[in-house]
């Protein structure tokens, strides 16, 4: 269940639209510790590689899966790629989507099929359809935000590079 106060029109699953509060998206950072990231590559200069390689020096394990590349089999910073979420032989906690909004049904179905507890669309990807899907099946939701921003912005680190957090304070925030 979740502890940050939502807008009356959400449930212990997420909002239905995207005011996510600093509580909820903290609580979801910290239970979705194993991340499935659906659109992960290899190519250190896509936004799912640095997302990547932040989360796991934060201490998340990050899981890549990509069904368009030829990735599967390989490894990504030091993770084995898999071609779909099906194939990871592990509990996954969050499945992290780095596709466009058409994916995201399929990706939904496979998140619940494995049993994740999250379903994370990344920035400019929202599908209310498959949140709602999502949702109804108990898992927690958020859409057009990411994990690594939202960390950061969280534990204060955004704030070190010049983002104006709006927190005046000669101490650092506690960590997600």
């Amino acid at each position: 269940m979740s502890t940050g106060q939502q807008p009356a029109s959400a449930s212990a699953s997420g909002p239905a639209d995207e005011s996510y509060s600093d509580a909820f998206i903290r609580e979801v950072l910290r239970d979705g510790r194993t991340i499935a990231m659906v659109g992960a590559s290899a190519n250190w200069n896509r936004p799912s590689f640095f997302a990547m390689k932040y989360l796991q020096a934060k201490g998340f394990r990050v899981i890549p899966v990509n069904p368009k590349e030829a990735a599967a089999g390989t490894e990504i910073l030091g993770e084995k790629c898999y071609a779909s979420l099906a194939e990871i032989p592990e509990k996954v906690d969050m499945v992290d989507c780095f596709r466009n909004a058409d994916a995201v049904p399929a990706i939904t179905e496979e998140a619940i099929a494995i049993g994740a507890k999250i379903l994370w669309m990344q920035l400019g990807v929202r599908h209310d359809e498959a949140a709602a899907k999502a949702r109804a099946a108990g898992l927690r939701v958020v859409m057009n935000r990411c994990p690594k921003i939202e960390y950061g912005r969280l534990s204060g680190e955004i704030g070190w590079m010049g983002r104006n957090t709006g927190v005046i304070s000669s101490k650092r925030k506690r960590k997600v």
